[in-house]
């Protein structure tokens, strides 16, 4: 763990309530709601989220955004917040990395198989995260490649802004499949789970999701807290039951 992180369990009890702003990548908003419930039950600190691509989020950084807190779906846009001077420099680690799944929106579509549901004539929209913007969208192409369905699908491709608004575009009927988080996919109600298969991991590149923080919360103790949280085992729990992997 970073010096960076681990200087706040030096500090007192006594520390006042503060609030926090957690910039977090759309694909990890509804497991960051369950995790701040959790972090607010057990500290006297308050979490506010700000959710949207990673790439959105980074240019709002760089351009003054007052977050204190970046969760992103990336390694690069922490790494170049450090070195840009935007970061604390030694706060940044990996808190989860994330999980696809292949989402149908029709119980008419087979769910014998990746390629099989991925190169279904009845597929006419495929729906993946822009790639220039989102991770995700990067892995999915990697994926789709890796089935063999690359040639049939890219005709098809519909871009969602981030990956949850992908998953929206399928479970809308917008687009019949798509390569969505997985950990949407688990959010959702029970309706959806008989229409998706995980994709597995050795199919595309990790997808490793690194947390930093920003210079705007470095005398935050409720951001330092937090990221202090994220390292602990029921943090770590809670992200696999989710749908992500961890370290």
């Amino acid at each position: 763990m970073k010096i960076a992180i681990l200087t706040i369990l030096l500090l007192p009890p006594w520390i006042a309530a503060e609030e926090a702003t957690v910039a977090a990548a759309s694909n990890f908003r509804a497991a960051l709601n369950t995790m701040v419930g959790v972090f607010e039950a057990t500290t006297s600190h308050s979490i506010t989220i700000v959710s949207g691509s990673t790439g959105q989020l980074y240019a709002q950084i760089v351009n003054g955004a007052p977050y204190d807190i970046l969760l992103a779906a990336d390694q690069e846009r922490p790494s170049l917040l450090e070195k840009s001077g935007h970061a604390v420099t030694g706060s940044r680690f990996t808190y989860a990395k994330g999980r696809l799944a292949l989402l149908a929106s029709g119980r008419e579509f087979r769910q014998d198989g990746l390629q099989q549901t991925a190169l279904q004539s009845a597929v006419r929209k495929f729906a993946i995260a822009n790639p220039s913007l989102a991770p995700y969208g990067v892995a999915a192409q990697e994926a789709i490649k890796a089935i063999g369905a690359w040639e049939t699908v890219s005709d098809k491709l519909v871009f969602g802004e981030n990956v949850s608004q992908t998953f929206t575009l399928v479970v809308t009927g917008n687009a019949q499949v798509g390569m969505v988080a997985l950990s949407s996919v688990l959010a959702a109600d029970g309706g959806f789970r008989s229409a998706y298969l995980p994709v597995p991991t050795d199919f595309h590149a990790p997808i490793r999701q690194d947390a930093v923080l920003l210079v705007h919360g470095a005398d935050n103790t409720a951001a330092t807290e937090f990221l202090v949280f994220l390292h602990s085992d029921t943090a770590r729990d809670m992200m696999v039951s989710l749908g992500y992997g961890v370290n």
